[in-house]
């Protein structure tokens, strides 16, 4: 006689269907393989992500605008060039101021970015020049002071004999607008473009300390240069 066995066994499917019975341990393994599908789907996201963030190129500095020229008058320019002399030598004195004829301006209004003042010292027999740049233009001097090449110097040479800072009281612009009275506003009425530089130095003549105001890029083709007294601003002469 076969006994029945008191174990109790599993239903089928077909079977447990018909009785009601669900399996719930079916869905667990198949919700944990989901859950690790998801999981190993956003481990690849960020794995790509940093493989992307380690191969592009450096994001690069966002250019910035070139700076402006700055344009001042003589004196402003001369106070800068002037202090670094007397750092040079202590009994320095000026011989010459001149303007530098650049892309940056037309010194119409009597100021340039470019300014050299040129100095010497009896003590050392010698004579060295300073230029002030703010110039943005091509070939400009680099921003700020720049010293030149220090070189022998005579007291007896007319064409660089030094003056008291004291003489220099009329600025580049007022020597402009005197030039502007004698014969400049007819050159810059005819041609509009053109440059007007200055050279401030000693007449051993008259003992004067004279601004020459040039209208043209150089004085060999200068169109009119107008002489002024510096210190009081008086037309003295035209010179072309």
């Amino acid at each position: 006689m076969k006994t029945v066995g008191l174990t109790p066994t599993e239903p089928t499917a077909p079977r447990a269907e018909m009785l009601g019975v669900t399996f719930s341990r079916g869905w667990k393994h198949s919700s944990f393989r989901l859950g690790i599908t998801h999981v190993c789907f956003g481990a690849t996201l960020i794995l790509l992500a940093l493989l992307s963030a380690c191969t592009s190129e450096p994001s690069k500095p966002a250019e910035t605008a070139p700076k402006p020229a700055e344009l001042i008058s003589a004196r402003s320019a001369f106070q800068k060039v002037y202090v670094a002399a007397r750092g040079w030598n202590q009994d320095a004195k000026p011989y010459r101021l001149e303007s530098t004829v650049t892309t940056d301006g037309n010194g119409h209004d009597g100021k340039w970015a470019v300014w050299r003042g040129s100095f010497a010292s009896a003590a050392m027999r010698s004579q060295k020049s300073y230029t002030w740049s703010g110039s943005a233009a091509d070939g400009a001097p680099e921003r700020g002071v720049n010293p030149g090449i220090e070189d022998t110097y005579s007291p007896s040479n007319a064409s660089t004999q030094v003056f008291d800072i004291a003489f220099l009281k009329i600025d580049s612009d007022q020597a402009f607008a005197t030039a502007q009275q004698h014969g400049g506003d007819k050159i810059l009425e005819k041609e509009p473009d053109t440059p007007v530089f200055y050279v401030c130095d000693w007449n051993h003549n008259t003992n004067q300390l004279v601004w020459h105001v040039t209208y043209g890029a150089s004085r060999e083709g200068a169109k009119l240069t107008v002489a002024v007294d510096a210190s009081t601003g008086v037309f003295l002469r035209v010179e072309k």
